[in-house]
């Protein structure tokens, strides 16, 4: 059985929208590249038939990629909770740092620059059914750290 995938109502229509934009267009523009490859010849020297062979062969990985994902997406929906869970903004504060927002994802979505982090991730992890005024410790590969929960919505 495969691991489900969490996704916000925005990670899905994202993914949806990759999907039918690589099985669509650039699918097309991938078979256009290999018949006129094929159609040069000799395809054992043909540099740009290999490198068509080998754009066609990403492109059918990322799109099985993205349907398994979509297959057994479980969709976040928003809901009030006092403790933290996927689909959570929650703002937390260490010692002597300013505070910091993260909106808690399904790992496909998890963009840590952006204030998205994944609940697999070392902090999302550790953050899971904690509650405001918790002090939570998360071992991260930069060391272990320590903060506070200050708002959860």
């Amino acid at each position: 059985m495969s691991q489900q995938t969490y996704l916000t109502p925005e990670g899905e229509a994202k993914l949806q929208a990759e999907l039918a934009e690589l099985t669509g267009h650039r699918r097309e523009e991938l078979a256009q590249r290999l018949r006129s490859a094929i159609q040069m010849g000799d395809l054992s020297e043909n540099a740009d038939y290999h490198k068509a062979k080998e754009d066609q062969a990403f492109l059918e990985g990322r799109i099985q990629e993205i349907e398994a994902a979509l297959r057994t997406a479980v969709i976040i929906e928003k809901k009030q909770s006092d403790a933290v869970t996927v689909g959570s903004h929650v703002t937390i504060q260490e010692q002597d740092f300013s505070p910091e927002t993260y909106y808690v994802v399904g790992a496909k979505e998890a963009d840590p620059r952006n204030g998205k982090i994944s609940n697999e991730s070392p902090i999302g992890r550790a953050l899971m059914d904690h509650r405001v005024g918790d002090v939570v410790e998360a071992e991260t590969p930069g060391g272990k750290i320590s903060f506070k929960i200050l708002k959860i919505e």
